[in-house]
């Protein structure tokens, strides 16, 4: 992990020309999506943070990573059949348009499911 990646910023500084423009959109649609969420870096990749950790985004070699946790990609996988996924991993090809809206449904379900965990501990304290 490169500890010099402190910011969002700092991450697409490092990628080529053509990931930086590709990682500029995940973010505008993040935010777009989850406006007071916050930018951090866990892991060593770009992720946006409410309550807990929403999302993460990456550039690898041939895609772009899309980390929503589990739950969304049993929840969308009828909308996620055309892509590569894992348990808890989505791959975007890079030789693809980003799914804007996809991720953006993602996103607002992760915020959901974020502020009920999030409700739930604040009752049982």
């Amino acid at each position: 992990m490169n500890t010099a990646i402190k910011t969002i910023d700092d991450y697409i500084d490092l990628q080529n020309e053509g990931d930086k423009i590709v990682l500029e959109q995940f973010r505008q649609i993040i935010k777009k999506a989850a406006p007071k969420a916050e930018e951090v870096i866990s892991y060593g990749m770009p992720a946006f943070k409410q309550h807990g950790v929403l999302v993460y985004f990456a550039a690898s070699k041939n895609h772009f990573g899309f980390y929503p946790t589990s739950k969304p990609i049993l929840v969308f996988a009828d909308k996620l059949k055309n892509y590569q996924c894992s348990k808890g991993a989505i791959q975007f090809p890079k030789n693809e348009k980003l799914p804007t809206k996809l991720i953006s449904d993602i996103v607002k379900f992760r915020l959901k499911e974020d502020s009920e965990k999030f409700e739930l501990k604040k009752k049982k304290k």
